[in-house]
């Protein structure tokens, strides 16, 4: 259904399989090494930390996966979401360019995060797990794996990037309504937080120290398994509804996409959006620009090395061959929480490597820049993390104007900012101060 600028589907359209990019890769993933004896691991070695049923999405190379009917009917208290048209940016701009975008705001928890979330609480369920542990940077994948685990009757135990803790204090409030217990991290609950905290008392934190945290906790707790965000394949893999119904959408508009943006911290939003358009882009049907946003205070794509690391502090989790700046590093206290991570997915760092993604690195206050004007013609405000993407697009769509070239852009809105007003206040103070990655000497 069309209405103006704005594509919606209806419920019976809500995607009934996954799209598994790993199935059209070019060539294998590296497989995930043990962080003892730097061997490949077996997913029954992974067991410890991830329910069985999961650890098989991980490493399936099937082209489609059936999403269980029990995750279709929670999702769609807010799925399929809308397709629009930003005409009102477009004017702004005077750009020849239209710019349309994925609304994944509009989720109970405000972002997408619950399109995995709620995947992982139902698999666990199925695996008899009562307890979730897990870390989570701005707050949104906290609140909505809280979300989830609730409804599923789980309980949840969120390590909290303590900078984050401190500016967002309503993303705790909701993880408390859905009765999770969230500490601020590094914290004293576990040896890796009283680790770091000994080295160094006023450590802000980072998500590598988080996940040290909470994988600690899930092999100290027998009734427990970890859940992550982002960065994993199966992460990834839920997330793709949001590509498979952006293409219907562009279809029912009769509409081509040329470039699809997307912000990246670990990657699950850009990934989400992406991929079931890069199925055409590997397979010769189709050739799209995806270009990955991320904060130059934590360039990841753009500055970081592309090897086996860790993706905690500490070294506990699997050795990832990915793009990163070092499971040690810990990024400058940009509001954009969900992109101060040290890695990047395997998967979008290997289509990276390949040159079938463009990475950019925008700083801090250009990018609230882009927001403040995609709020004032738009009337809906973005969360930091996804302000990366509006700044790219309106970018691009400069572009297209210098260069007279009509263009569809088309950027993923993964999750709205009405809980992080006191950016926009430090932004409109002056208080907002730019960051940039200096590498270690």
């Amino acid at each position: 259904m069309t209405k103006e600028n704005i594509i919606y589907l209806a419920k019976k359209d809500l995607p009934k399989k996954w799209y598994n990019i790993q199935a059209d890769l070019r060539k294998p993933l590296d497989p995930p090494l043990h962080p003892g004896t730097k061997q490949p691991m077996t997913p029954q070695e992974l067991e410890a930390i991830f329910p069985m049923n999961l650890l098989e999405q991980e490493v399936s190379q099937e082209r489609w996966i059936n999403i269980p009917e029990d995750i279709l009917d929670v999702l769609s208290m807010w799925r399929p979401t809308p397709l629009i048209r930003a005409t009102r940016l477009e004017a702004e701009l005077k750009t020849p360019a239209q710019i349309w975008y994925k609304y994944e705001g509009g989720s109970p928890p405000g972002s997408h995060k619950p399109n995995t979330a709620v995947a992982q609480a139902y698999f666990n369920k199925q695996a008899g797990i009562k307890r979730l542990s897990t870390e989570t940077g701005a707050g949104q994948w906290g609140s909505a794996l809280s979300f989830a685990c609730y409804h599923y009757g789980i309980k949840c135990q969120v390590y909290m990037v303590k900078v984050s803790y401190n500016q967002k204090p309503y993303r705790k409030s909701m993880m408390h309504l859905w009765q999770a217990d969230v500490v601020a991290s590094p914290s004293h609950k576990t040896e890796a937080g009283k680790k770091i905290l000994e080295k160094d008392p006023d450590c802000p934190g980072s998500l590598g120290i988080a996940i040290s945290e909470a994988v600690e906790d899930t092999l100290n707790h027998k009734d427990t398994k970890y859940a992550l965000g982002s960065v994993l394949n199966h992460v990834l893999l839920h997330q793709t509804v949001i590509g498979l119904e952006t293409k219907e959408q562009f279809k029912q508009a009769g509409v081509k996409p040329d470039v699809l943006i997307g912000c990246v911290g670990g990657g699950s939003n850009f990934a989400g959006f992406a991929f079931p358009f890069m199925e055409e882009k590997l397979t010769g049907k189709n050739d799209y620009r995806f270009i990955a946003v991320e904060p130059a205070a934590c360039p990841t794509l753009t500055r970081g090395e592309y090897r086996y690391d860790f993706g905690d502090t500490i070294g506990m989790t699997p050795l990832m061959k990915m793009y990163t700046l070092g499971h040690d590093f810990i990024p400058a206290g940009i509001h954009a929480g969900g992109l101060r991570y040290h890695g990047m997915a395997p998967l979008v760092s290997a289509l990276t490597e390949q040159n079938l993604i463009e990475a950019q690195a925008k700083m801090q206050i250009p990018t609230f820049e882009a927001a403040v004007m995609f709020a004032r013609t738009e009337g809906i405000i973005p969360a930091p993390e996804t302000a990366h993407a509006i700044r790219s697009a309106i970018d691009e769509a400069i572009r297209a104007k210098e260069e007279n070239k009509p263009k569809v852009i088309a950027f993923i809105f993964s999750g709205h900012g009405l809980l992080d007003l006191s950016a926009y206040d430090s932004y409109f103070s002056g208080h907002l101060k730019d960051f940039e990655y200096v590498p270690k000497k």
